[in-house]
């Protein structure tokens, strides 16, 4: 596949800072490890892999602006441009040795996701979009799974956690979806998830209480591979609402309507 310039700075960014994470998930172990909130860890790994993200992207474009999940907001001279990146998605998996974790990075060109990449160094899987391009694993061109039937469907989801979402909603979201598919998966990296869902090894997926890095980079990826994702009211302000379900055009579909049932008939 042919990449831009500009994808190919984000796969270089991508692939340098995946390296850094190997290298510290090797020696998990040893990590110091602070406290950032209730259920969300913190590690000198994360951080470092943002200093060179960061750093490789500041270098290539300077004028570009930052939305980043430790730094927060960076202007930058050109605001036509931002880049919108999660360093390490999938941090608690990461401290705890289990091999599902990503370093995702969008571009927003004037309010739209122009490009895309979401690497997981420890399988050495890295996907990649851009706007009428097409998404490719590894070179590999991606396409949504054909199931056209939620029965025959395996769903990813997010759990929330300790201080994190509504767990009342999730349980009865849940249990809706349950009750209509063949199985529901949680890999514990939004980001993954939905680039899953692109390769088709996941048929769709859902979740709420996201913030706009953890979704910016997999939503061009599934739309890219022929794909549609909405928020979880129909529309298409997943990187405001936080929320966002995804699959093929009639999974889609079929999940939102699931997993907005009224109350009236839960």
């Amino acid at each position: 596949m042919a990449r831009s310039a500009l994808l190919n700075v984000m796969v270089q960014a991508a692939m340098k800072a995946g390296r850094s994470l190997s290298r510290d998930f090797g020696e998990v172990q040893n990590l110091q490890v602070s406290m950032k909130g209730p259920g969300d860890y913190v590690s000198q790994a994360d951080r470092k892999a943002e200093e060179i993200v960061f750093a490789e992207l500041s270098k290539a474009r300077p004028g570009y602006a930052f939305l980043m999940e430790e730094r927060g907001a960076v202007e930058g001279e050109d605001d036509q441009h931002r880049w919108i990146v999660d360093p390490l998605d999938g941090t608690t998996n990461f401290l705890h040795g289990i091999p599902i974790f990503s370093v995702s990075i969008a571009l927003e060109r004037q309010g739209q996701i122009v490009a895309g990449v979401v690497y997981n160094p420890a399988m050495d899987e890295l996907y990649t979009a851009e706007r009428g391009g097409g998404a490719f694993m590894n070179d590999r061109r991606l396409r949504v799974a054909g199931r056209t039937k939620l029965t025959d469907a395996v769903i990813g989801c997010g759990v929330p956690h300790l201080g994190r979402g509504q767990h009342g909603n999730f349980l009865i979201e849940l249990r809706n979806v349950m009750a209509e598919v063949s199985g529901v998966r949680r890999l514990g990296s939004a980001a993954l998830d939905l680039a899953y869902v692109a390769a088709g090894r996941m048929d769709g997926f859902w979740e709420t209480g996201l913030s706009a890095w953890d979704v910016a980079a997999g939503t061009l990826l599934i739309r890219e591979a022929g794909g549609f994702v909405s928020d979880m009211d129909g529309g298409q302000e997943m990187l405001e609402a936080g929320s966002i379900v995804a699959g093929n055009e009639i999974i889609q579909r079929a999940l939102l309507k699931t997993v907005k049932k009224p109350l009236a008939s839960r």
